[in-house]
């Protein structure tokens, strides 16, 4: 049986980019697709090809032998494919760190192992150190996640058992994915019910065993200009949080600072000086954890106690 396109064009990857030289379409069917018939190969190695150009993958094909050019090859340039180097400021660099945490997933590196044990069991010579670009894939820790964003990526309706909160028994749900949103701390599919013929949005954490894909691929749009965060705010909103008070060091914490209901500048902090002010907010936002988390040590959360233990569980959680 085929595997599943997510781990089909990821292996490929892998294995286009650690080749030192052009690899021949027929080794390639031999290593990812030899359980498929040889028309189908030809039509997912085409797509497969096309989706990773598609997403700025340099997919190159060059003689095998450079004395004779009869029989081509394929292969990923590792230095065209890398990113140029990235000046980042301080802020940035914590977005993007967070955002790393979010995205990374063992399934990536069981993935990539696998490949590369194919291919070196194979005899291939492989560049290990090429795979340093490729390591980052969008993902998180809950089960649901990986068949959720294949579906959305896919445009392919799912069904999955649902468990709320206040009911004793899950139920069966249908649902067209439009998008897979992290909020809160929560990760969200946001999509239609095509059950109850309206926009639904369903916590990760509720879905009981296997996501299932039901339909065609394609076989639906998302409505145009479709706001998922706005979709999360209407279907799923936040209980109203409790008056929070923070600890920011000087010059930092802007943002909380233009919605402080009260500020007082000059108290002591963690630190010791007295190089920070205390900010109290009447009604934290949503989001308020990943705020305060993108300030790293600039912000402290002193109340309420609920948010201080998430921010630390999340620390905790980031240092590993």
């Amino acid at each position: 049986m085929p595997a599943p396109k997510s781990e089909r064009l990821l292996n490929l990857l892998i294995m286009l980019l650690v080749q030192r030289h052009p690899i021949a379409k027929d080794r390639i069917r031999e290593l990812l697709y030899a359980d498929s018939r040889p028309d189908a190969f030809e039509k997912m190695f085409e797509r497969d090809k096309d989706e990773l150009r598609s997403l700025g993958v340099p997919v190159e094909v060059a003689a095998i032998d450079p004395l004779f050019d009869d029989e081509v090859g394929y292969r990923i340039p590792a230095d065209e494919f890398a990113l140029p180097d990235i000046e980042l400021t301080p802020e940035e660099a914590a977005v993007v760190g967070l955002a790393s945490r979010s995205w990374q997933h063992a399934t990536a590196a069981q993935a990539t192992t696998e490949a590369v044990r194919k291919l070196t069991a194979a005899g291939v010579d492989v560049d290990l150190q090429a795979l340093e670009i490729s390591q980052t894939r969008p993902s998180s820790d809950e089960p649901a996640f990986a068949r959720c964003w294949e579906a959305v990526c896919d445009r392919r309706a799912i069904e999955f058992r649902y468990q709320r909160p206040m009911e004793s028994e899950s139920r069966l749900r249908h649902v067209q994915p439009w998008g897979v949103v992290r909020s809160t701390g929560r990760w969200y599919v946001v999509g239609y019910d095509t059950d109850r013929g309206d926009e639904r949005v369903f916590r990760l954490d509720r879905v009981l065993g296997e996501v299932e894909a039901v339909g065609e691929p394609h076989a639906y749009t998302v409505p145009p200009d479709t706001d998922l965060r706005a979709v999360i705010e209407r279907l799923a909103p936040e209980p109203a949080a409790p008056r929070a008070v923070l600890l920011a060091r000087k010059g930092t914490g802007h943002t909380f600072r233009r919605r402080a209901a009260r500020l007082t500048p000059g108290v002591d902090g963690p630190d010791g000086t007295a190089e920070w002010d205390r900010i109290e907010l009447a009604r934290p936002a949503r989001g308020f954890v990943d705020e305060v988390l993108y300030h790293g040590p600039d912000v402290v959360l002193v109340e309420p106690a609920t948010l201080r233990d998430e921010v630390v569980a999340r620390l905790v959680e980031a240092v590993g």
